[in-house]
């Protein structure tokens, strides 16, 4: 009998209607979050009487919060800074809502974050000039937004970093020379700010590059020879800047390039026309 009763608590633990023992710590951050971004009005909100791993976009792993994807939900408002009391959280999509404020730079101490997604919100400031203390993060999402300020030193530390998407915002300064850090950097997207400078040679050292979006900026000079050893780009956009001289024929014959656009640069640029490889768009500037 006494063995009956203990296999039954086991099972009973296991069992998925078993409540989860999340700490008060961590759920005081996400009834502040939910408070917040006023979770009444969310599409799909929570029910704050019930174990909060029923809660929609949560995922809790070993009784703490490892999720949170709360992704086109109408979240309105700030994000707290006790975000940062998550410190087992490895996945952050906030993305296609209506958050405004800035990012809290408590984000920057949750060491376990893979994945960041705050993707076409309201967002302003600057990027936390700690995020280089997120030794883990694979994925950096933060496109279309009203952020400012250049791209902090320390995010060339965060040597994990596959995917550095932040096009559409008001970023300014250049890139660093430090980029080459980046070597598992697949797409680098720059799209659509007001950065500035030239483009440093190192970006030829990322070979796992497959996108490289750098159109409607300020860059300047010369296309780096370099990036002829990229040869799994794809995607290369450079329009809308202020590059001069030539396109290498070896940038253009890259074995994996399908869509190179270059115009709007001034007309001193030139582009070679005898590409090896079929480019599906590709986009000279007027003569």
């Amino acid at each position: 009998m006494k063995k009956s009763a203990l296999l039954f608590a086991f099972l009973l633990a296991l069992s998925p209607i078993a409540h989860s023992q999340i700490s008060d710590l961590e759920k005081s951050a996400l009834l502040d979050l939910y408070k917040s971004t006023k979770g009444t009005t969310w599409n799909i909100n929570w029910d704050l009487t019930k174990d909060v791993a029923t809660w929609n976009g949560i995922i809790v792993e070993n009784n703490t919060v490892t999720e949170i994807n709360l992704s086109m939900n109408n979240l309105t408002g700030p994000i707290p800074a006790t975000i940062g009391n998550l410190k087992s959280l490895r996945h952050l999509n906030l993305g296609f809502n209506k958050i405004s404020g800035l990012i809290p730079t408590e984000l920057a101490t949750i060491e376990s974050l893979v994945t960041i997604q705050l993707f076409m919100n309201q967002i302003e400031g600057q990027i936390p000039s700690a995020i280089g203390n997120l030794k883990n993060l694979k994925e950096l999402v933060l496109f279309n937004n009203f952020i400012t300020g250049s791209l902090p030193e320390s995010i060339y530390d965060i040597a994990t970093l596959e995917v550095l998407h932040v096009s559409s915002n008001k970023l300014t300064g250049a890139i660093s020379p430090s980029i080459e850090n980046l070597k598992h950097l697949k797409t680098l997207s720059l799209f659509d700010n007001a950065m500035n400078g030239t483009l440093p040679k190192q970006i030829g050292t990322l070979t796992n590059l497959t996108e490289l979006s750098l159109a409607n900026n300020s860059f300047k000079g010369e296309i780096p020879t370099e990036f002829n050893q990229l040869s799994k780009l794809e995607t290369l956009l450079l329009f809308n800047n202020k590059f001069t001289g030539q396109i290498s024929p070896s940038i253009q014959n890259l074995p994996k390039i399908k869509n190179l656009e270059f115009n709007n640069n001034p007309n001193d640029v030139e582009i070679s026309s005898s590409a090896a490889h079929p480019i599906t768009q590709i986009t000279l500037i007027p003569q």
